[in-house]
């Protein structure tokens, strides 16, 4: 019995030794891919901000090379316009006593940003900009409801009035 399960064994070894060398695949010769790539390579994204100008909401897409951001670290862009966006007529509203910001998903469609001061305490201006930063890091097409939370207070749901 040993020596017919032996049998089987060196059978099926060299069934899989053949299927293994008998695939058809010829030996050629080196063959050259060309340089390998060289730099450095960093994702990038386009971000969506909103600043103000003249008085009015005005969506500012921002480059932003490296680690993908989290909707906080795109409201924290908000400080202020870069020096290129203030030569166009760019300013914030939105104070440096609002920052850091926390924001979670509350559900589906529906996002908490967490201030460190009064929510109410915002100007309508700024209000709407915090929201459709915040809509915008979530979805294109700002649908999401936002509500503002600081000090007790809260301000929304809102979403973007562009």
């Amino acid at each position: 019995m040993r020596t017919a399960r032996a049998l089987r064994v060196l059978a099926a070894s060299l069934v899989a030794l053949a299927a293994a060398t008998g695939c058809g695949v010829q030996p050629s010769g080196v063959i050259s891919g060309g340089d390998p790539p060289s730099g450095a390579v960093a994702p990038t994204a386009a971000i969506t901000l909103y600043l103000v100008k003249d008085g009015r909401l005005s969506a500012v897409t921002r480059r932003h090379e490296g680690h993908p951001l989290f909707p906080a670290d795109k409201l924290a862009l908000l400080a202020g316009p870069t020096p290129e966006e203030r030569a166009r007529g760019l300013t914030t509203e939105v104070p440096p006593g609002a920052r850091p910001f926390s924001v979670t998903t509350e559900r589906p469609g529906r996002l908490v940003v967490t201030l460190p001061m009064a929510a109410r305490d915002l100007s309508a201006r700024a209000v709407d900009q915090i929201v459709c930063t915040a809509a915008a890091a979530m979805t294109p097409d700002r649908a999401v409801r936002v509500i503002l939370v600081g000090s007790g207070q809260s301000v929304g749901p809102r979403t973007c009035p562009e």
